[in-house]
């Protein structure tokens, strides 16, 4: 097996860990167990992708954006807003994937580095959606949250909706305002 095959299997592994990882700042909200960063990133890449169609770009390039976003955690761990005080600036994802694509295939390594980068540099229509879906993402997340009892996490609805820029990522941030979060449920037993 050559090296280049093993790096890009340690990278699945590692990829793996963001499954145990929670999103951190749904403590201050009081939430115990919070979603994990792969499950933040999976509904972020298929948000992504509904968001693109809607705005007329890739849609699976704004989802393979939206996919690789925060794989960096894996290395840096999910650091909250209030965490980021005491750091300093948040480690940069790119230099994170640097790290994590050496001695990956070649391909595989550009493809990674690329995402990653468009991602943090909003250079494209397609990393302007993943954005959008990353603020939505977290927006549902926090409806949710508050459905269950977590008066806290309005914060969250309301400074994500804020920092939504795409018409379709705002329209469906408000389309999300207005529905129940298991309105989508009773509409499909009626059907």
């Amino acid at each position: 097996m050559s090296d280049e095959t093993t790096r890009a299997a340690h990278l699945l592994y590692e990829a793996g860990t963001l499954k145990n990882q929670r999103r951190t700042g749904w403590w201050m909200a009081g939430v115990r167990d919070p979603e994990s960063v792969a499950e933040h990133s999976w509904r972020t890449a298929l948000i992504a992708s509904v968001i693109a169609a809607m705005e007329g770009a890739d849609p699976a390039k704004a989802a393979l954006i939206a996919v690789w976003h925060d794989t960096g955690e894996t290395r840096s761990g999910d650091i909250n807003h209030l965490g980021q005080k005491y750091v300093g600036t948040k480690p940069d994802a790119r230099d994170i994937a640097a790290d994590q694509t050496a001695g990956l295939p070649a391909q595989v390594g550009e493809m990674v580095r690329a995402a990653v980068a468009s991602y943090e540099e909003q250079d494209s229509v397609e990393a302007l959606c993943a954005k959008d879906a990353d603020k939505l993402e977290c927006m549902v997340q926090g409806i949710e949250y508050r459905a269950q009892g977590h008066a806290a996490a309005q914060r969250w609805i309301d400074g994500s909706r804020g920092r939504i820029k795409t018409k379709s990522g705002q329209a469906l941030a408000d389309a999300t305002l207005e529905q129940g979060t298991l309105d989508w449920l009773y509409a499909a037993m009626e059907r």
